[in-house]
């Protein structure tokens, strides 16, 4: 009797799936996780371009403009991430050069210091718009001929709630960037001779 049992196989098989289907399972979900989120990637990429595009045009120096083209990316994103939230900025320059640098305007320090402004200092207000930029560009969009780094970041939450069981975070974060020159619509403003201004004070 007891031999017979112990050579019984009877059940074997939803034992072993009951260990097998949990891992096959999570490695099932974790490869949709990982291509949705490449997928969101390549759309947001994608939108992010023609976004570029279309804010180099002359009408999109308004902000309600671009505020317009903003939200056609978020609705391209939202189709398959309906929960997304976006971040943008825009920063412009005035050559490639200074965009691809994105050095910090000129700190005036007393003593050897660490070249931020935010100890009371002075600096070189080089784009003449009255405030310290640690790469040397400006907010907005610019004017014509002007150098534009569109950054979109966005965040939302996996397309399945198992990621904190594979140790991942609970929300897919990812930025996308396009830098652009403004359409010669006109002729580019220039910066003039840097002006020393105060840094504030902390």
């Amino acid at each position: 009797m007891i031999a017979k049992c112990i050579s019984n196989k009877d059940g074997v098989s939803i034992l072993e799936f009951a260990l097998i289907a949990p891992v096959v399972m999570a490695m099932m979900l974790g490869t949709l996780d990982i291509g949705h989120s490449l997928f969101v990637r390549a759309t947001l990429d994608g939108a992010v371009q023609d976004a570029a595009r279309s804010s180099s045009l002359e009408g999109a120096t308004s902000l309600a403009q671009q505020d317009i083209i903003d939200e056609r990316v978020a609705s391209i994103v939202r189709d398959i991430a309906p929960n997304a939230t976006f971040k943008v900025t825009r920063r412009y320059y005035k050559t490639f050069s200074t965009a691809a640098l994105a050095r910090a305007e000129k700190v005036i320090e007393q003593s050897p210091g660490n070249m931020k402004c935010d100890r009371g200092e002075s600096f070189m207000d080089a784009n003449g718009n009255g405030v310290w930029d640690a790469d040397g560009g400006s907010d907005g969009q610019g004017g014509a001929k002007d150098i534009v780094i569109i950054t979109f970041k966005v965040s939302y939450p996996r397309l399945f709630p198992l990621a904190e069981l594979l140790g991942w975070p609970a929300n897919v974060e990812m930025q996308s960037d396009s830098i652009l020159a403004n359409q010669p619509y006109g002729d580019q403003t220039g910066f003039g001779n840097p002006v020393q201004v105060n840094c504030p004070s902390v």
